[in-house]
This record gives C-alpha cells, structure tokens and sequence, in this order.
C-alpha cells in the first residue's frame, strides 16, 4: 500500500492499492495525515494496510489527474530527517575525491560504526514538485537519490525517496564544514508517498535511478540497485536509535550510490527525477538559497 499527502485545501490522506487511489479522509474524516493512521495503528494494535484495507470500501476513488500538477505533498512531517553516509562505494569514492582529508571516507565505509547524521527539519524539508536549494555560497552542488526509512517511535513502517541535496564544496574544504554542506534552507525533499513496510518485499533488492535535465536535455541518466548498501537498513537504524531520543515519527536516508561525474554541479532551474522501484519518482526543481 502507498500513502500520499495531498495538499488541496485542508489535508487529506490518499492510499493506492494496485492503480487505484482512495480518499481515506473521505472514509473517516479524523485520518487527515499518515501520522493520524499511525496513531491509530498504535491505539488499535493494528498494521497500516490492515486499516486502510477497512475503509476502502467507503473511501472515493480519486481520479489520476490527483496525482499531479502539484497536488501531493510531502508524505509525512518528519519531526526530523537523519541521513547515513558512505553506505555505498562510489559515494565512498566520490566523498575522497572532493576531499583533503580522504582517508577518514575509507575508515567509515570499512568501519563498525556507520556515519550517521542530521539533515533536516519539517521547515527545510520539500515535497513532491516543490524546489530544492542549492547554497548561494557554494561552487559545486549535487543532489543524492536515498531510499529513505520511515520510523514511528524507532521501528520501520515504511519506506519513501529522499534527495539529501549537498554542497560539495563547502565538505571538501574541511569534514568540519559537513552541517553547512548538508542542512540548509530547502536541503531536504521526501515523496511522493510512503509504501508500507509490510507490502515492501526486500528493501535491499530495489532498482534506484536519477536523471537531472536543464533546458529540456538530460544531462545525467543513470541507475543503481539498493543491493549495493555495505550496510543493512536495520544496522543504520540501530544507530540512529540508539542512546538517541528520536521523534515519534522520524525518516532516515540510507546513502547514495548515483553520484554525477565531478564536473557536473547544479543549475537553478533544473530538473531532478528520482526513481525507486515499488515506491514512486520524486520530482523537483531547483532554486538558489
């Protein structure tokens, strides 16, 4: 099951199932975001889908047109956005070449202990169709395509896409310099919806693919697969959760491994698509901050 915020008038929570999508606030007006069914999926002991598999009946179907043009918002208000680095070996790589210290980049990947750090609040955050910030201050910007995690009180319920947009010259110049490069006004976009844990068969078995266009002509095509991750979902987890008081709900990005070649840095006005097999694509445009 896939869950979509929409953002027309006051919030309205959407579930597709197959190709169709339902209005579930039409079917029980208090369900108005996917933190309301979380709430009630701890109050009743009860799955997501197996909820929403109760009120499809009297939900509407919404016509497709639904889903464009704007109308979805980010899926959830993440009270903050984690993300895990170097989790695959080109972003290994890429983070040594941009680097003047590129032997700590080595002992991460290899290491007992994964990077893990803060990204975003629900203010920096962007939803589907909304722009995304490259740092006025900053020569050489790349977005990264992430399987982001979505917990509720430290367990996974669902997975979604994430771009963790950074500055990469602003890390180059120093480790030291990481929260500039990477949270910042409009640092952060999630969507287009939530697919639940529980109708999710493999999280590390996904096909990932990215291309970012300027003008109408693509300049980067290219696709990963989440199998790839040196790291388990469940291992990143773990140690954002640990001796961490983490927010009721919360999203975790999990790495990247499409990075463009280094000569490549962003343009406002471009176009970035983010696909993940068996959740969505996530389309932004770019905006200078």
């Amino acid at each position: 099951m896939r869950y979509y915020q929409l953002r027309e008038g006051t919030p309205r929570l959407a579930a597709k199932t197959g190709d169709t999508l339902y209005d579930l606030t039409d079917a029980k007006p208090q369900l108005r975001t996917f933190e309301d069914l979380l709430t009630t999926a701890t109050i009743t002991d009860e799955s997501l889908d197996t909820i929403t598999d109760r009120l499809l009946e009297d939900a509407t179907e919404l016509s497709s047109d639904v889903r464009s043009d704007g109308a979805v918002a980010a899926p959830v208000s993440s009270g903050e956005v984690w993300a895990a680095g170097v989790t695959y070996r080109i972003s290994e790589e890429a983070r040594k070449a941009e680097s003047s210290m590129e032997d700590m980049y080595i002992d991460v990947y290899d290491s007992e202990r994964p990077e893990v750090f803060f990204k975003a609040t629900p203010s920096r955050t962007v939803g589907p169709d909304e722009r995304v910030g490259i740092r006025a201050d900053s020569e050489w910007d790349v977005p990264e395509p992430e399987l982001g995690v979505v917990l509720s009180d430290g367990e996974i319920v669902g997975y979604t896409i994430g771009n963790d947009m950074s500055s990469r010259s602003i890390e180059g110049r120093n480790p030291l310099y990481l929260p500039q490069a990477k949270v910042y006004d409009r640092c952060c976009s999630l969507g287009p919806c939530v697919r639940s844990a529980e109708s999710l068969d493999d999280p590390h078995d996904l096909e990932m693919w990215m291309t970012i266009s300027r003008d109408g002509e693509v300049l980067y095509d290219d696709s990963t697969n989440t199998g790839k991750m040196v790291r388990s979902v469940e291992e990143l987890v773990d140690c954002y959760t640990s001796h961490n008081a983490v927010p009721e709900v919360s999203v975790l990005l999990t790495g990247t491994s499409l990075v463009p070649d280094d000569d490549f840095t962003l343009r406002e006005g471009d176009l970035i698509e983010i696909g993940v097999e068996d959740i969505g694509t996530l389309s932004n445009t770019v905006v200078e901050v």
